[in-house]
């Protein structure tokens, strides 16, 4: 055998291993969110339940390995050669998708990446089997091709998502109807009958689901359950009915918090009994072929006359692979930050509204829609009898601040979506059709969470536009993996080991691009703020005292570059000023403002004075990043420059405040602000200085000595810099405050 595929089989093994980590970090979300939302347990334990469910649902995992064989093509018209590169390129395209979904913290679907990776793989392989063949290989593109599984894939989809969706939300609304928020005083008379119906769909989700395809459930079993299913059913019922009796009246236990564990460990029982194809599937298959084609060697034959038709034939999966793939899921699930991403994706998005900052912007047709809500709400609460309407918003009015334990929903709202989803998903796998668990139990909990009001007027915009962003996501993966995947197989096909050597180089970028870009958006995410801790507040005056000097470092750099007008520097000063802008725009949005909302009275002064001590600051970067710009476009413009006596004037002014900046924060602390006060009393000479910069100024262009443009800049610089110097001295001012009464 030929060297080259055994380090295709190699490099395949890396590329599932490495699929293992990021599949999971993609579909985590999928039986996290409703325990990680509600507060279910410790993340150490919700974490174990799953653990515990994947490890179960890889070690029974022993169908659904044909989709990667022979699912979306037909091996027996594709060579040896063929199939080891359309698996190559599938897999470097499934590795590299679903790693720039999770950096950008956005679920998307294993399965529909898997299937049209392959297809789009398989299409660009039979092309090029069909030009390199001439006219006797010209087949039509369908004989090489299952192109019906692509079309009820894409079917599947629009249904699931649209069924999910309405399910979610009527099961929810009637739900809070029955229990609402103080739901403590309704789940003592009806607890158990709720956590018995819960729970029986979850075991029935988890067999139907989740073990289906298992060898431990032979045909026979399924075809008896299958012919019993009313009576498995009832006497399911029965027996959960008995045991949650027991646990709650009997031991006392919160029978809510059973089942969000139970359905979160059957959810990730069926992740891994059924998904793990789309990570391990392909590298199996893989292994397959090089073994048929070793055989087909060993026995006298060729390489170039094999044809795959033997991949069609069925497969009896490794146990030591699903082990194996269960524990590095279980590790990837433990340690993956992006894992977290994702979930925290799901969570937010079906919080209840809050003060902190949401994660999407908003767009016209989540305005649109929010628009048409609330003149169909209104026109429902004009035709609801009044007393109607009294005790269904009574029913929904949410709990008080003080009495939140800080979960994004309840435990009611987490069972609902738990429960939703696996009827869903049992369903769908008993009537044969293909869904995305993804699909169904992000749209089942975004669902729950309109219909528990959960997006109120402040948020929902936000919200529908996080919610079209997803779903946006989800209708380009497939468009996405089949053109990834099939320019990837061609450049392999065409440039033989060179092109697989520049593809792998090309993959290896993205994903060091990708996690560089995860990890600086990680390290820019802004704790809360303790205004009530010494040391919280100390640090924020020095932050601030920093972000200052760092202010008056890029303005001086600015006017020297741009008395030397220098472009390269100016852009890259530019982007600084932006930077500095946008960091303190995060720290207000993210820190400050929502610190505001819920701070005591006893610290209204501290938070005021926390306030004036960003809010200057922040006009000090608006000031400076209006200079930037416009020195910037002066010279990008090819305009002249300032003269040296303006120069001069705007440094002189500048270097008056930033000298006071070497020592400053230890000043501070050593004489409680007494240095800050006599610089105070510089800002009358500085105003004095303007006035007679701006008089000079005047002369000159009176006597036609400056450029018009170079005037108008002149004056820009000169009003911001004013204003610059300003805002600092306020900053300043506060600062001594800061230190005199709260260090």
């Amino acid at each position: 055998m030929n060297e080259m595929y055994i380090a295709i089989l190699g490099i395949l093994l890396l590329l599932a291993v490495f699929d293992l980590v990021v599949g999971v970090s993609n579909d985590a979300a999928n039986f996290l969110n409703s325990a990680v939302g509600c507060n279910a347990a410790r993340r150490g334990v919700v974490l174990a339940v799953a653990a515990a469910g994947i490890v179960l649902g890889a070690s029974l995992s022993g169908g659904m390995m044909e989709i990667a064989r022979s699912g979306v093509f037909v091996p027996a018209q594709f060579s040896f050669h063929g199939v080891m590169i359309l698996f190559l390129a599938v897999m470097l395209t499934d590795v590299i998708l679903l790693d720039l979904f999770n950096t950008f913290g956005l679920p998307t679907s294993t399965t529909v990446s898997l299937v049209f990776e392959l297809l789009g793989a398989a299409v660009a392989v039979a092309l090029f089997t069909m030009y390199e063949g001439g006219a006797d290989a010209a087949q039509s593109l369908g004989a090489y091709i299952n192109s019906s599984k692509a079309l009820t894939i894409i079917s599947g989809i629009f249904c699931s998502v649209a069924v999910a969706f309405t399910c979610g939300c009527v099961v929810m609304w009637f739900s809070r109807l029955l229990f609402s928020f103080r739901y403590q005083r309704a789940y003592k008379y009806i607890g158990s009958l709720w956590c018995a119906v819960s729970l029986t769909a979850i075991s029935y989700f988890a067999v139907f689901k989740g073990l289906k395809h298992s060898s431990v459930v032979t045909p026979e079993m399924m075809a008896w359950l299958n012919n019993n299913i009313g009576l498995v059913v009832l006497g399911t019922l029965g027996v959960w009915f008995v045991v949650s009796f027991i646990l709650q009246y009997v031991l006392r236990v919160n029978t809510l918090r059973i089942t969000v564990l139970a359905g979160t460990c059957a959810l990730a029982l069926a992740f891994a009994g059924n998904d793990l194809v789309n990570f391990i599937g392909v590298f199996m298959a893989a292994e397959s072929s090089y073994h048929i084609a070793s055989a087909h060697v060993a026995a006298g034959g060729s390489l170039e006359g094999l044809r795959m038709g033997s991949l069609a034939e069925p497969v009896q999966a490794n146990l030591g692979y699903l082990l194996a793939a269960g524990g590095v899921m279980v590790l990837a699930l433990v340690f993956s930050k992006k894992a977290r991403t994702v979930t925290e994706t799901e969570v937010k998005l079906a919080r209840s509204s809050g003060v902190s900052k949401e994660r999407f912007g908003s767009c016209l047709p989540a305005r649109a829609a929010v628009r048409w809500a609330l003149n169909a709400s209104r026109f429902i609460t004009r035709i609801t009898p009044e007393p109607v309407a009294r005790f269904v918003s009574r029913r929904f009015q949410p709990l008080e601040l003080s009495e939140d334990d800080g979960s994004a929903f309840d435990m009611v709202r987490a069972s609902v979506n738990l429960t939703v989803s696996a009827l869903l998903i049992s369903l769908a796998t008993s009537l044969k059709l293909p869904l995305s668990t993804t699909y169904v139990t992000f749209m089942v909990a975004m669902g729950s969470s309109l219909a528990d009001r959960a997006w109120g007027r402040d948020s929902a915009v936000y919200r529908i536009t996080g919610v079209m962003v997803v779903i946006g996501g989800w209708f380009t993966t497939g468009l996405l993996a089949f053109l990834a995947a099939s320019i990837t197989a061609s450049v392999m096909m065409f440039g033989g080991m060179w092109g697989v050597v520049a593809m792998l180089l090309v993959a290896g970028g993205i994903l060091v691009k990708s996690a560089y870009m995860h990890r600086r958006k990680t390290a820019e995410s802004l704790p809360e703020l303790n205004l009530d801790s010494p040391a919280v507040m100390r640090e924020l005056g020095e932050a601030s005292v920093d972000r200052l000097g760092r202010a008056y470092g890029i303005y001086r750099a600015t006017v020297k570059a741009l008395l030397a007008e220098d472009y390269s520097a100016l852009k890259r000063l530019r982007k600084k000023a932006r930077e500095l802008n946008r960091t303190l725009e995060a720290v207000q949005e993210d820190q400050i403002l929502p610190c505001l909302q819920t701070l005591p009275a006893r610290l209204y002064d501290r938070g005021q004075l926390a306030l004036r001590l960003h809010e200057n600051g922040l006009h000090v970067a608006e000031c400076l990043l209006t200079v930037v710009k416009a020195a910037y476009k002066h010279i990008d413009n090819n305009h002249v420059g300032l003269t040296a006596e303006q120069g001069r004037d705007l440094l002189s002014m500048s270097d008056r405040i930033s000298a006071c900046f070497p020592g400053l924060s230890l000043k501070l602390q050593s004489d409680g602000g007494a240095g800050i006060e006599a610089m105070m009393a510089q800002s009358g000479d500085l105003k004095l200085e303007f006035a007679q910069c701006i008089r000079e100024h005047l002369i000159r262009a009176e006597e036609d000595v400056v450029d018009m443009r170079n005037g108008i800049l002149y004056l820009n610089l000169l009003n911001e810099t004013r204003a610059m110097v300003r805002h600092s001295f306020a900053l300043l001012q506060d600062q001594a405050e800061l230190f005199r009464s709260h260090m």
